[in-house]
């Protein structure tokens, strides 16, 4: 069977690299290594006309929003606090275009960090825009234990109460429709979410940089389960 196709949202940045300063698509290289160490081929998504959230979604087997710049607030209905950083518009619009496409298509969808924050705001929710503790300084990531919910779907792809690599000073304040947090921190944040009913996972810490493969391993197993893409993405990384 070929390999599920897993989509990974990208941001643009300006960038050097030999003799070039370009702006430039870019992902750390950790969120592709990871769907690849999970069976999965990866496809990175620059942002693009909303329009098209549907259209590319259909050719994928599976989601990955990754982690990034802060959520513009008025998202939310919130106005920025001192503490949040710049906007990312045409970002905000995409992820969250393709956010809904892939809730609407049942296209199994994993947020990491800012890509769960974005799930909880495409569901309707809040977040808190800065709390203390969560990074290990500017540039490096902290490293803290995070608590399973019994009987949600986190809970069965790890099972036991973990340390995780974390780098965010946003979270999760009121949860979106239907969402559920099915992991928390030892001060009581949100450290992962779900949606009953579909393969929708949201993990605020970072796990492209760690070892441990299993939330990405569930999603890529979900993705070649459902064929979401089939006759289009899996066809087309076949």
């Amino acid at each position: 069977m070929p390999k599920p196709l897993i989509g990974l949202t990208t941001y643009l940045d300006p960038a050097a690299w030999g003799v070039w300063q370009l702006p430039a698509a870019l992902l750390p290289e950790g969120y592709p290594r990871l769907v690849q160490a999970a069976g999965g081929l990866a496809a990175l998504l620059p942002p693009d006309d909303p329009a098209f959230a549907t259209e590319a979604v259909a050719r994928l087997d599976g989601l990955v929003v990754a982690g990034g710049a802060d959520v513009d607030p008025r998202r939310y209905g919130a106005e920025p606090g001192p503490r949040t950083g710049p906007p990312a518009p045409l970002r905000d619009a995409w992820e969250l275009a393709l956010i809904d496409a892939a809730l609407a298509a049942s296209t199994p969808l994993l947020g990491i960090c800012r890509g769960m924050q974005l799930l909880n705001v495409a569901r309707g929710g809040t977040l808190v825009q800065h709390l203390d503790g969560h990074t290990g300084g500017l540039g490096v990531f902290a490293e803290h234990s995070v608590k399973p919910v019994p009987g949600t779907r986190y809970a069965q792809l790890v099972p036991e109460q973990t340390a995780v690599p974390t780098y965010h000073h946003q979270a999760v304040d009121r949860l979106g429709a239907g969402l559920l947090p099915s992991a928390h921190a030892e001060d009581g944040t949100v450290e992962a979410l779900e949606l009953p009913g579909s393969w929708a996972l949201g993990v605020q810490w970072h796990p492209e940089m760690g070892e441990d493969t299993r939330v990405m391993a569930g999603l890529v197993a979900a993705a070649a389960e459902s064929g979401a893409g089939s006759g289009s993405g899996s066809a087309t990384a076949g």
